[in-house]
């Protein structure tokens, strides 16, 4: 019979890289069950990014749809971060307990029953139970980087990681985009009903295709944890949302604030002590951990203030001194720069990973940032300024995100994926709701009367959140490079070597 003499020494992480791509290779039916998998988590994540973005533009117009206030239409997005930050990291401790494929299934579920009840819904209020319901999938991206690290060969875990991240950047990207077309031609209802039913068929082919996971992590989920998480995370939210109505030194914001604090610091301790924590805090002083952390929450900041005030500002009439009085469609139009990078960054950004690293992409993807709201805030009157603008971020979220998520999945044990890439993905939301209640603040600081903010307004807004970015850029010199690059010669040299393996080259008959 045959038997493996010797395993390639260069080029190949280890015997299990080997293993796994000899049985790639030799093996028809694990290669395309290994695709279908990918297509599954493909399809999932960008349903999950598309229903983040989705409302953003059409919010007014779901409040008029809905006869409600513009405050109270803003919970149709601040339920759906709440929901969010407080099920993403549960989801994925959940995974790692008992299943990533089975807790990915669940989570499609909550997506699709969300996003028909809130394609039916004739009221507020169940418009924003569904976002909450919502909120429950914000396990997708967590449990599809767990599949991967548990399913996919070592060499090719950050390739897929990327393109997955990539992805939820650039759906998010898209969203913004495709709004404004749904909406006119059909209506608001739509932008639901049609990642339902992408989201119920990914569901179905989950529990069909996803291979089950072997790696668990045993323990139980504490119940003290999850209420002071939960807590301290509606009152931070809460308090950041809330600030540009009530006003940042009123009472009721800083009460919240430092109630958020205080929680925080007891749930800290309360996880440092506890046998089975959600989020094991040892993991979370990891450096790569910490680090990448820390700038996913600054990523936030900009992702979501991008999302939320740049189609306003083209939005506005040009009578009051600046905007460009797109409708929903031409302002989706005019940032899918941003979108198509991202979406093109996505596919490449494995490759990218493998040969430059996780850390230089990251640093190159904050750089481009920073020229985006450079940009934006010196140079915002012509078109075509707006459209450098959406593709120097669309650079920096395509190769920021992909980075981010192979840096967490490659500086944590395989047991400890879920969680980790579930907590980065939930500090960025965090981020983005402080950031866009900040932003906010500034931009509607000086307002035209009637309630629409000057052009000093735009300026100074996108000036802070330059400044955010450049901040953003010196954290992530901080992050620690997780593996040295692969050169092409190494790649050549162990696409050969597994070739010949393939081939029987590697391998000797035996007598027995």
């Amino acid at each position: 019979m045959l038997i493996l003499r010797r395993l390639p020494r260069e080029g190949v992480a280890d015997k299990r890289s080997a293993d796994s791509a000899y049985a790639r290779l030799v093996d028809p039916r694990q290669a395309s069950r290994t695709r279908a998998t990918f297509a599954v988590l493909m399809v999932a994540v960008i349903a999950y990014s598309l229903l983040q973005s989705l409302v953003l533009p059409v919010l007014p117009t779901i409040q008029h749809g809905l006869h409600t206030s513009q405050n109270t239409v803003t919970w149709v997005l601040t339920a759906y971060l709440l929901s969010a930050s407080i099920f993403t990291p549960i989801m994925g401790r959940l995974g790692d307990m008992f299943g990533k494929e089975s807790m990915l299934v669940i989570a499609l579920i909550a997506l699709a029953v969300g996003s028909a009840l809130a394609a039916l819904a004739g009221s507020i209020g169940l418009m924003i139970f569904a976002r909450v319901i919502q909120g429950i999938g914000g396990g997708v991206l967590p449990l599809s980087f767990g599949i991967v690290r548990d399913e996919f060969p070592e060499e090719r875990v950050a390739g897929i990681v990327g393109i997955l991240a990539g992805l939820t950047a650039a759906g998010g990207g898209l969203g913004i985009v495709v709004a404004g077309p749904v909406v006119r031609a059909l209506d608001y209802h739509w932008l639901f009903w049609i990642p339902m039913f992408a989201l119920a068929a990914a569901a179905v082919a989950a529990h069909l295709v996803v291979p089950r996971s072997t790696n668990r992590s045993p323990g139980r989920l504490s119940p003290p944890a999850i209420v002071l998480l939960s807590a301290w995370l509606v009152a931070l939210l809460l308090g950041v949302s809330e600030a540009p109505d009530w006003g940042w030194g009123s009472p009721r914001v800083v009460g919240l604030l430092a109630l958020a604090v205080v929680l925080c610091v007891v749930w800290i301790v309360v996880e440092t002590k506890s046998a089975h924590p959600l989020i094991d805090m040892n993991m979370m002083r990891i450096p790569v951990v910490w680090t990448t952390n820390l700038v996913a929450f600054l990523f936030g900041v900009s992702l979501y203030a991008t999302s939320a005030f740049v189609p306003e500002f083209l939005q506005t009439a040009p009578s009051h001194g600046y905007g460009f009085g797109a409708t929903i469609t031409r302002s989706g139009l005019l940032m899918l720069p941003m979108g198509a990078v991202m979406f093109v960054l996505s596919f490449a950004s494995g490759r990218l990973t493998s040969r430059f690293g996780g850390k230089l992409l990251l640093l190159t993807g904050t750089t481009a940032s920073i020229g985006t709201f450079t940009m934006l805030t010196f140079a915002h009157g012509s078109q075509w300024e707006i459209l450098v603008a959406m593709t120097f971020q669309g650079v920096g979220f395509g190769l920021g995100f992909a980075a981010m998520s192979s840096l967490v999945v490659e500086g944590v044990p395989p047991h400890q994926t879920g969680v980790a890439s579930g907590m980065n993905a939930n500090i960025r939301t965090i981020g983005g709701s402080i950031g866009a209640a900040v932003v906010s603040t500034v931009i509607t600081a000086s307002a035209h009367h009637g309630g629409v903010p000057t052009e000093a307004g735009y300026t100074h807004g996108f000036g802070l959140l330059a400044v955010a970015t450049v901040a953003t850029a010196l954290a992530a010199l901080l992050v620690p490079a997780t593996r040295r690059p692969i050169t092409e010669a190494e790649r050549r040299q162990a696409h050969a070597e597994l070739g010949l393996v393939a081939a029987g080259t590697l391998v000797g008959s035996d007598p027995e």
